[in-house]
Order: structure tokens, then C-alpha cells, then sequence
């Protein structure tokens, strides 16, 4: 059963509508991932002479015991936000006679293989290796070790398929899980309760014990249980006819009329985002990343480092800009034909896209002036980059939307869903991000700091003179490509 299940999926990835159109994304990503794999184990064979050079008065391996739980948190937070869940086309498979608990045994037992999963593999085995060979711990316990490890890896995949169901369902049901890590991040940033550190010394006590690597099996059998009681109490034909058996609010967005002309456009993108889950994530998400700064105006590293603050004042005020503009207009493909047929100016049909775009530069900004607490330059960089993503980064990703042509499933989790993605989507990231930056550190190292910020607010500002003009250059690029998204929208292959 399982030959055939993975003979099913290998001609669903052959023979899909895209297959041949993403055939070189698909080869670019591979040769990604073989340069990942080199690179991790590289650092698995060089970890152990790393650590023993840092710290010549501790064992290297009792040392890196510290840090496997951070390690292992880093790893959630990486595979939530890349990881898509191991799926297969469940619904014709219902009509077979197929036993449900070997589908859902095949979905996850197919997440064990993933390329996040071979990637602990490629640093804890190698490390693991060299560690037996270059100090006194035995082969036994290196293996016990290494399983442990490896165990603790397996259950963060099985935890994050539980924490993005959970997410894709219902945004509050993800809140206990947030919580939880925040207690234990917080119990260990204040030092009430080393949480890193009793990590480390069962991890130690396996070194020793060897039978405890049986502990960690356990938890990823746990884990695996709870993921396939989930999955099966929604394996029905009328789970999603059941799960949209709720009252419908309604919201007209009536505030929205004192927009004039495109005040009608606004109230259709605001009805939109309202009553889909991935353009409404999208916006959760943008209130999420205003913590974003964080990491970069309270770490002393970047002190010397005012081009880190800029990028962090670039996404932080634009990182709905980035997540919602950059599939401009894929978000309409399910209609968009019928808006190509009507009598709808498309100069004010793209207007509303950039006035909805602009707003939420303005309001972003508007909720990131707490940051003026690390220092009115930190403000200042805000509010410069915000500038900077109104002139500059609205119209480019306007202009860049007129060669979208994937069609977006509104209903769909946006985590790891490269649905709607295309050459475009990739490309523009370079002018997005890199030419601010790139701006400010020549004037910053040949001029100063403020006439780095002077230079990137002067191109915004000029952007905003020039937004009419340049939105009647975009609005030709779209009629010029009007046909070819048309067709685009139409293919239902992802």
C-alpha cells in the first residue's frame, strides 16, 4: 500500500498543470538544498574542534548539551515559517478501499523524510562520529546521544504540524502554544529556572545512561499519536462542509465611501481580507512583525551596524506592502476575468491597490513610534523607510504585479505556500530591500548617517510627486498584459 501511495504522488508531481512551467525553479531550489546539506555537514564534522577551541576547559560535548533546547526552539521557529505539511490528495482517496489510518500513517511517516528532517541528520551524526573518535565517550553512548537528539528534531515536526493546524483553523487556538515558549523563553532570559541548562544534563545523563534515549522515542511517539488523532477526526468527504456551519458576520466597510472613486475598490479588498484566511493572515502577521525590531535595536551588535536598522525599518513598516503587493492582482484571480469585463477604469482599479498598500505603510508606521524609546534616531529611521516604501516600493510592486499570472486560493494557510508564486516574486525582493540599503550605506560611508537617511527619503518623496505619472505608466503595463493574466488565472494546477 505504501509503494503505491508514493507511486500516486510521484504522478501527481509529474504530471501537475505547472510541472513544466516550475521545472526550473524546482531545479534551482534543488541545487539550494544540496548547497544546505554540504554546508550542514561541514559544520557537523568541524563543530566539536570549533567548541573545544571556544571552550578549552570544558568538554565540547557537555557545552553544546547547553544549547541543543535553543537549538531545538530556533528549529520550531524555522520549520513554522518554511515547512509546508506533508499532504497528499486525500479526497479521492476516501471513495477507495483504502483504511484511513494508513493514509494518515503515510502523511506523517512521509514528514519524517523531509529535507528538515535530513538536515539535524547531516550535523548530529557527523558530530557524533568525531566526538567518539577525538574523546573518551563511547561508541554506545554517542549513539544513544545522537538518537536522543534526533528524537527531540522528530517531535518538533510533529509539534509544529499540531501548532499550524491549530494556526490554520483558528488563530486564538495557537495562543496556549505561544504562551508555553514564551514561559520558557522568559523563565530562562531572567534566570529563574535554567531551562537550557536541565536540558543539557538529561542529554548528559543519556551520555552515561544510555537506556534513556528511550525517553525521547517515547515523546516522538507521543507526538505522532496526538498528530494522527487529530488528522482522523477531520478524514471525512464533509469535514469542510461542516467546519463552515457558522454564523456569517457581515461588514460593508460604509467608512470607506469617503474615498471617493476608489472607495468602492477598497471596500471590495477589505471584504476580501475580512472573510478569507490567507489574506486575513496576512495581515495578523503584519501586526506580529512590528515586534520585528527587537532583535535589531536592543542587540549591541548592531550598534555599529545603522544599515540593519534601516532594513528593520523597511520591513517593519512595509512587511504588508511586502505580503499582500507582492500578488497584486492575484488576490482577484477567481474574478478577475469578470473585472476585465466591465465597464471599471483600470488607472482606478490599481489606484485602490496602492491607496490600500499606502495605508498600511501609514498605520504600521503609526504603531512602530514605541521604538522612539531606544532613541529618536530609531524613529527617524522608521519614519524615513516609510517614506521610502510610499515613493518607491508601492509603485515597484505595482509595476511587478503586471507579470502575475498564478492564481491565489484565498482559503489556503500562506506558511510555506509558494501558491501565486512566481518569477517575479523572487526578483523583486532585490530592488525591494537591497536598493534602500545599498543607498544608504554609500552615502553613510562617504557623507554620514543622516545624509544616508536624506538620500533614501529624497527618493521617496520624489516617488510621491511622481505617483500619478508613474501609476499611468503601470496602469499601460497592465492592459498590455491583460490577456496573458487572464489565461494565467484561468490554470487551476499549482
Amino acid at each position: 500500500m505504501v509503494g503505491k501511495l508514493l507511486s500516486l504522488e510521484w504522478k501527481s508531481f509529474t504530471r501537475s498543470a505547472s510541472f513544466g512551467k516550475s521545472l526550473g525553479l524546482k531545479i534551482f531550489m534543488i541545487f539550494i538544498a544540496v548547497y544546505f546539506a554540504v554546508m550542514f555537514l561541514f559544520m557537523g564534522i568541524g563543530l566539536y574542534p570549533i567548541l573545544e577551541k571556544m571552550y578549552p576547559a570544558e568538554d565540547p560535548l557537555f557545552k553544546l548539551n547547553e544549547y541543543i533546547l535553543a537549538w531545538l526552539a530556533f528549529e520550531l521557529i524555522f520549520r513554522f515559517f518554511m515547512q509546508s505539511l506533508p499532504v497528499v490528495q486525500i479526497k479521492p482517496l476516501l471513495l477507495q478501499n483504502i483504511k484511513k489510518h494508513k493514509v494518515i500513517n503515510f502523511v506523517l511517516l512521509k514528514s519524517l523524510f523531509s529535507f528538515y528532517n535530513i538536515l539535524p541528520v547531516l550535523i548530529y551524526v557527523p558530530f557524533a562520529v568525531v566526538v567518539a573518535v577525538k574523546s573518551n565517550h563511547s561508541v554506545i553512548s554517542m549513539i544513544a546521544w545522537a538518537c536522543s537528539v534526533l528524537f527531540f528534531s522528530f517531535s518538533v515536526n510533529y509539534f509544529n504540524f499540531l501548532i499550524k493546524k491549530k494556526f490554520a483553523e483558528d488563530l486564538k487556538s495557537f495562543l496556549p502554544a505561544i504562551i508555553f515558549i514564551l514561559a520558557l523563553a522568559g523563565l530562562e532570559y531572567f534566570n529563574v529556572f535554567p531551562v537550557s541548562e536541565k536540558f543539557g544534563i538529561f542529554l548528559n545523563y543519556v551520555l552515561e545512561m544510555p537506556y534513556l534515549a528511550v525517553l525521547p522515542l517515547i515523546l516522538v511517539v507521543m507526538f505522532f499519536v496526538w498528530v494522527r488523532n487529530t488528522l482522523k477526526k477531520k478524514f471525512y468527504l464533509d469535514t469542510g462542509l461542516k467546519t463552515k456551519q457558522r454564523e456569517v458576520k457581515s461588514q460593508d466597510f460604509e467608512w470607506l465611501k469617503r474615498f471617493g472613486d476608489v472607495a468602492t475598490f477598497l471596500q471590495l479588498d477589505m471584504k476580501l481580507i475580512w472573510r478569507n484566511k490567507r489574506p486575513k493572515t496576512t495581515v495578523y502577521l503584519s501586526f506580529f512583525f512590528l515586534l520585528y525590531g527587537l532583535l535589531f535595536f536592543t542587540n549591541s551588535v548592531y550598534e555599529g551596524m545603522p544599515v540593519m536598522f534601516v532594513f528593520a525599518g523597511i520591513f517593519i513598516t512595509g512587511i504588508f506592502m511586502i505580503n499582500f503587493g507582492q500578488f497584486v492582482p492575484s488576490w482577484d484571480a477567481s474574478y478577475y476575468q469578470m473585472i476585465m469585463s466591465q465597464n471599471i477604469p483600470m488607472r482606478k482599479y490599481l489606484a485602490s491597490k496602492a491607496a490600500l498598500i499606502s495605508f498600511s505603510i501609514i498605520i504600521l508606521s503609526i504603531l512602530s513610534t514605541p521604538y522612539v524609546y531606544f532613541g529618536w534616531n530609531i524613529l527617524l529611521i522608521i519614519f524615513v523607510c516609510a517614506l521610502y516604501n510610499l515613493g518607491v516600493n508601492v509603485p515597484l510592486l505595482m509595476f511587478t504585479g503586471s507579470f502575475n499570472k498564478k492564481r491565489i486560493d484565498l482559503e489556503k494557510s500562506p506558511f510555506m505556500n509558494y501558491q501565486g508564486t512566481g518569477a517575479a516574486q523572487w526578483l523583486v525582493a532585490i530592488p525591494l530591500l537591497a536598493v534602500p540599503l545599498g543607498i544608504f550605506y554609500l552615502f553613510y560611508k562617504v557623507f554620514s548617517f543622516n545624509i544616508g537617511l536624506l538620500a533614501i527619503g529624497v527618493l521617496g518623496i520624489i516617488g510621491i510627486v511622481l505617483r500619478n505619472y508613474l501609476m499611468d505608466r503601470i496602469t499601460i503595463q497592465y492592459k498590455k498584459n491583460k490577456y496573458a493574466m487572464i489565461h494565467g488565472y484561468k490554470q487551476t494546477g499549482d
